[in-house]
């Protein structure tokens, strides 16, 4: 049977391109192919393997307009937002070519023995599950530490965003690496036991949902592979009372419209307290108004559709439910009357533990107003959760922020005054069922290595 997964243009549904859905007698050959690679690869140098990722970076840049709209066509995303994405990218693949020696250089222990130092070995070939929501950052964040340190990669990309796999594939070959250092794997998620258990395959990283989590960690750990694991998030955002309300309904929106809503990372849950939720939830529905549904090939365009028709309909009934249970519904909710994915701008106030909207994550642009009696109802409200990815206090009090955000709010990044944006140079990843493990920054590098401890009597 000759299967196809079909890339749709959420905008108007229409076939942007049609792709064989690979079976196993397909991808063993790839994962062979890049197991030989790795024979190779592994044993070039840093400095050689950055001359790569440095070419990389200047086509990226070069194409960054072509990139973006394959993204626009595939998930909705604004050109300006995925051309803003294709830069980081870059950044990303020059942040470590300039640094992967100097995060993997031998680390000298002191012993009573005559030498002992602990030294980074590459693993092998690495299965990267990846989602839509950012389909080249996403991508190239993990491949740039992960192929530097001297591994290489097959990739599974989500189904709806084959395009973007295929055009990161030729990046790759277009910047010069050897063949099969990093492949794309055109498959639908059926495979993914298999490819996991291959005995070629040395470890994987998913970034996606709870429930695909759950899934390649039971897989890995049945063949005893190395898992990373970035999942769902439901962010909270604590405004306190002292707090620059300006500044704070300002990012706020920023990360919770970026990308349409639909950012694991992004601000999910706005805990404001008690004597300042007045204000602050007339000024986010003010600005929230701002942001007009536009066609994501317009420049202009700030806010486009949701990647899937499927996804924008799952979002409705979340908030649907949480009307239901009580929150009051005071911008948008109600989806146009036209094809595509579309869903306005959305803010629920008046949310309270057990409704939907309190508990669970909702991807899209759905805002969560949750009043605090204080700042220690803040906290708890905020903690308050089954995941732990990102979360932001706003005060004028820095100390005051900087203890809380260190101390106790549960989360893998905590920002004071601003909003989580991952970043090259940070680790990112979260606690909890927001997953474990971390990518970039020097402990993202650290994750897909042998921490090799040598002794020399």
């Amino acid at each position: 049977m000759n299967r196809t997964i079909k890339s749709i243009n959420p905008a108007n549904e229409s076939i942007v391109e049609e792709f064989p859905d690979w079976d196993m007698d397909k991808i063993n050959p790839v994962i062979d192919a890049n197991h030989e690679a790795f024979v190779q690869w592994q044993s070039q140098d840093y400095a050689s393997r950055a001359v790569y990722f440095t070419n990389m970076a200047t086509i990226l840049r070069e194409r960054k307009s072509e990139y973006a709209r394959i993204m626009a066509n595939e998930m909705g995303k604004p050109v300006s937002q995925g051309e803003a994405e294709i830069e980081k990218c870059a950044w990303v693949c020059e942040h470590y070519a300039q640094h992967s020696a100097e995060y993997l250089a031998d680390r000298v222990i002191e012993t009573e023995n005559t030498e002992s130092f602990v030294t980074f070995k590459p693993l092998g070939v690495i299965y990267m599950i990846m989602p839509w929501n950012f389909p080249f950052w996403q991508v190239i964040r993990g491949a740039a530490p992960t192929i530097m340190a001297g591994n290489t990669i097959v990739l599974k990309h989500a189904s709806n965003v084959f395009g973007c796999a295929v055009a990161i594939e030729d990046v790759f070959k277009e910047a010069g690496f050897p063949d099969n250092v990093f492949s794309s794997l055109l498959t639908g998620s059926r495979t993914s036991a298999d490819i996991i258990a291959h005995p070629k395959i040395r470890a994987v990283t998913l970034t996606g949902s709870e429930r695909a989590g759950v899934q390649v960690a039971s897989e890995a750990g049945r063949n005893l592979k190395k898992s990373v694991l970035e999942l769902g998030g439901s962010d909270p955002y604590i405004i306190l009372e002292d707090a620059d309300i300006d500044l704070a309904v300002a990012s706020c929106a920023a990360s919770r419209m970026l990308n349409g809503g639909q950012v694991c990372v992004a601000a999910k849950r706005f805990i404001v307290v008690e004597s300042i939720r007045e204000e602050f939830e007339a000024k986010v529905i003010q600005l929230m108004q701002t942001y007009q549904l536009g066609d994501p090939l317009d420049v202009s365009t700030n806010f486009g559709p949701m990647a899937k028709p499927k996804l924008r309909d799952e979002l409705h009934q979340q908030v649907m439910r949480s009307v239901e249970q009580g929150a009051q519904l005071k911008l948008g909710g109600e989806i146009p009357d036209k094809p595509g994915a579309w869903y306005p701008a959305t803010v629920l106030t008046g949310v309270k533990k057990g409704m939907l909207a309190y508990s669970e994550e909702l991807f899209g642009p759905v805002s969560t107003i949750i009043s605090a009696k204080d700042e220690a109802d803040a906290i708890a409200i905020a903690n308050d959760t089954e995941f732990g990815l990102g979360g932001a206090i706003f005060t004028r009090d820095v100390e005051k922020g900087r203890r809380l955000a260190r101390d106790v709010i549960d989360t893998g990044t905590c920002v004071v005054n601003g909003f989580v944006k991952s970043d090259p140079r940070l680790p990112f990843g979260g606690i909890k069922k927001s997953g474990y493990g971390r990518e970039i920054g020097e402990f993202g590098i650290h994750e897909f290595v042998n921490i090799k401890t040598i002794v020399v009597s």
